[in-house]
């Protein structure tokens, strides 16, 4: 196939990305899968690459195969900076194990963490806080922590990337996923809303008041892109928590990212079909990773049925597609699918990240699906014909 001036390798993929959000694209989508996981992964087990990818570097990666990435490095540019009392100690357990301590002077809390034989992950064996006392410590440490900028690290960064993809963050968890995910995992999460939930509420507004110093230091920045790294899920957050704790915390953010022009998403990658009917209400751009049949619990055409033409969809494939278990053909239908029913409206990419053994094969195959689009695409609106409506 001849290189044409619409496909990916040869545009500006953080511009489109940037003419998609504002409308200004003539019709284009860009392709951006991650697939940081399938690259470190490889990495740290000594896997063999591609032969036409071995001994790149992840940015050489995707301009080689062609696509955009969604540069959540940017995140290191925004540095969290505690109260000088706060003194964290960190001390190898076993070649596995890692315990921390954090020592403030109101109290300490620790965690044992856990790491794998199979790849760079880790996972809590203990969290910080178990009672209504470790929480109090957290608050202590949260009313007093500061935000700031890092503009070496940003120019680091643009220099790293380039022009692969417009830069992007994604701030902390929201309350209650915050409780699951990084301080007390779901079981001990859910007691504690129920068991005291007059504390709980007092820590969740202590962190929503950092989390918005930390979107004053956002709206400073020329990060464009704004992504709630929450991880929802039906199974652990049900309507009611949801509407009582989550939605009215993204309403205030979004109001303050909006007032500095900011574009917003929040990465909903489980089981989401019983909260995507509140996702109107949340004032959000768009809604990133939400996973469809045959992974998930819902399919491309009732996401599309509760997003409507207001929300963009980011993401949108499912990452079992990019597993050899499933033929080909379901992947490129499902492609065809989502491009179809969003059309502008969309950000191409995998709900969420190329599986760790998936196949790079594919990626390069919607690659050829969106930049065929974009050509077909192209060639009506400079035919004059009107393409608004699919």
């Amino acid at each position: 196939m001849a290189v044409r001036e619409t496909d990916h390798k040869n545009l500006n993929l953080a511009q489109l990305q940037r003419d998609i959000i504002k409308g200004k694209a003539d019709g284009k989508i860009l392709w951006q899968p991650r697939i940081a996981c399938w690259y470190d992964d490889k990495i740290y087990t000594g896997e063999k690459l591609p032969d036409e990818l071995e001994g790149l570097t992840l940015p050489e990666i995707y301009t080689k195969i062609g696509c955009s990435n969604r540069i959540y490095d940017y995140n290191a540019c925004f540095v969290k900076e505690n109260d000088s009392r706060v003194k964290v100690h960190e001390k190898k357990l076993s070649a596995l194990e890692t315990a921390y301590t954090i020592e403030t002077p109101v109290g300490s809390v620790n965690s044992i963490v856990r790491a794998n034989d199979s790849n760079g992950g880790t996972y809590p064996k203990k969290w910080f806080v178990e009672n209504e006392e470790d929480m109090k410590i957290l608050m202590w440490m949260e009313e007093r922590c500061t935000w700031r900028w890092d503009k070496q690290k940003y120019q680091e960064l643009l220099k790293t990337w380039g022009d692969i993809g417009a830069p992007a963050m994604f701030m902390p968890r929201v309350n209650v996923q915050h409780l699951y995910h990084d301080v007390m995992g779901v079981e001990a999460g859910i007691f504690a809303i129920y068991d005291y939930p007059e504390m709980v509420d007092k820590y969740f507004k202590v962190l929503a008041e950092s989390h918005e110093r930390m979107i004053a230091v956002i709206n400073d920045s020329p990060i464009e892109f704004i992504n709630f790294g929450d991880n929802l899920h039906c199974g652990t957050l049900p309507a009611d928590l949801f509407k009582k704790y989550v939605l009215p915390v993204y309403q205030s953010r979004n109001e303050l990212l909006h007032k500095a022009g900011k574009f917003t998403s929040s990465h909903w990658d489980g089981d989401t079909k019983g909260l995507l009917p509140f996702a109107k209400e949340c004032g959000f751009d768009g809604i990133e990773a939400i996973t469809p049949k045959p992974q998930g619990d819902i399919t491309i055409e009732e996401i599309k049925e509760v997003l409507g033409d207001d929300i963009f969809l980011i993401d949108g494939i499912a990452a079992v597609l990019f597993n050899d278990t499933y033929p080909v053909e379901e992947l490129v239908a499902q492609t065809k699918q989502i491009i179809d029913l969003f059309g502008s409206k969309l950000i191409l990419g995998i709900s969420d990240e190329m599986p760790s053994q998936g196949d790079i094969e594919r990626i390069k195959i919607v690659g050829q699906i969106v930049d065929e689009y974009n050509f077909q695409n192209s060639k009506h609106l400079y035919n004059g014909s009107d393409n608004s409506e699919r």
